[in-house]
């Protein structure tokens, strides 16, 4: 059985050397490497103070004689909340010319303001103050990666941004912001990210620097710049993710079977169990789990804010923040986006739609719109965000 084994073990081997994503992915790992100094392990970069660099390789193909490249990075830390994903696209005469492009476009990119971070090399402070919170962070933010501009000095785009930014940070200890633009002839791309999250009111700032400063006549051009920050204190929030998604998801596996009140109640205090008595961390868990489905399922478009209800009466007020300042409701968009690309039954989902805030709200507007004789479709409507409410006093923004 062992001399089987050892022959089968051989095959793989074989079969992997002649796989050209297996070569380009060592090419990318090897290259990079040699800039980093690091320790190549398990097909990965160690690198000092607890980071890690993987590498996979999305496409690799050919057109006209030139070899074009996807190659993805994705970067681990035990402070990261979530991995920093960059994908990167390249290109060259051959295999070994776009993996060392992909290498270049990431270092300069995403690293150098990682490296910039981890050495504390010329931190701006951002101050960040929500919901009678303050955070103090450091911004590391150097290079921008151009492709086809010419004869134009590099604009620093995160300063388009600056008065925006604090709005977006909350208690996590690290943030990181992409921003990415793009333009040939009439078509543009622009595109705002925190922490992997598309943030759809952030653009508006681009578009006129787009316009008129963007020259694409003849070429495709892009602009991409990072900036890394760093919350000065330690996270100190008291749950983790790994317990949020483990309730969301046994939470939403309950939510498509409930018929009555009962159920729902019962469904309520299970949650409680599951989030080891968390009452607020739970509420949060109820109220977003059908708004994230109904922004998925029904077709309206919603912006990036947030708005806590506080008070009774008269004395009710409206607190905006943004939703990357509330650290769950991307945890419960994971378990969510999840649970539909399990293909789920129409009946489970509607079943979950139907108890959220938005869902009535859509449905009042288009009945409000039919008496009119007027015809409105979901995606005719935008809302500014999430309006909740959480009933336990000492409620607290993580």
């Amino acid at each position: 059985m062992g001399i089987f084994k050892k022959k089968n073990n051989q095959k793989t081997e074989e079969v992997q050397a002649l796989d050209p994503k297996v070569e380009v992915k060592n090419a990318v790992l090897e290259g990079l490497n040699a800039k980093l100094n690091g320790t190549l392990y398990d097909d990965c970069i160690i690198m000092p103070k607890g980071f890690t660099i993987d590498v996979q390789v999305g496409k690799l193909d050919e057109s006209d004689g030139v070899k074009i490249l996807q190659t993805v990075f994705i970067i681990k830390h035990d402070d990261f909340d979530e991995p920093l994903i960059e994908p990167v696209d390249s290109q060259g005469q051959d295999e070994t010319e776009a993996a060392n492009m992909a290498v270049e476009i990431f270092f300069g990119g995403v690293w150098h303001p990682l490296d910039q971070s981890i050495n504390k090399k010329n931190p701006i402070h951002v101050p960040v103050d929500f919901l009678r919170q303050h955070y103090d962070f450091d911004m590391y933010c150097q290079s921008v990666v151009r492709i086809g501009v010419k004869d134009k000095p590099p604009t620093m785009l995160v300063n388009f941004l600056r008065t925006e930014i604090p709005k977006y940070l909350g208690s996590k200890k690290y943030y990181w912001l992409r921003i990415y633009l793009a333009k040939y002839k009439e078509k543009k791309i622009i595109e705002v990210r925190i922490n992997g999250s598309v943030c759809v009111e952030l653009p508006k700032y681009f578009e006129e620097y787009v316009e008129k400063e963007m020259h694409a006549e003849e070429t495709f051009v892009s602009e991409k710049q990072y900036a890394i920050f760093v919350q000065r204190e330690d996270d100190q929030c008291p749950f983790n993710k790994e317990l949020v998604m483990n309730a969301a998801k046994e939470t939403i596996k309950t939510m498509e079977k409930i018929n009555n009140h009962e159920e729902y109640v019962a469904m309520a205090d299970k949650l409680e169990e599951l989030v080891e008595g968390d009452k607020n961390l739970a509420a949060e868990i109820r109220v977003f789990i059908p708004e994230i489905f109904a922004k998925f399922t029904l077709g309206y478009r919603e912006g990036d804010s947030l708005f806590l209800i506080e008070g009774e009466g008269d004395d009710q007020q409206n607190l905006e923040f943004k939703k990357t300042q509330l650290r769950t409701y991307f945890y419960l968009q994971q378990a969510v986006l999840e649970f539909l690309s399990t293909s789920p039954s129409q009946e489970s989902v509607t079943r979950i739609v139907t108890n959220s805030v938005a869902f009535r709200e859509l449905k009042r507007a288009i009945d409000t719109a039919k008496e009119k004789g007027q015809e409105l479709k979901p995606s005719d409507l935008y809302v500014p965000g999430t309006s909740y409410k959480i009933g336990h006093e000492g409620y607290r923004v993580w």
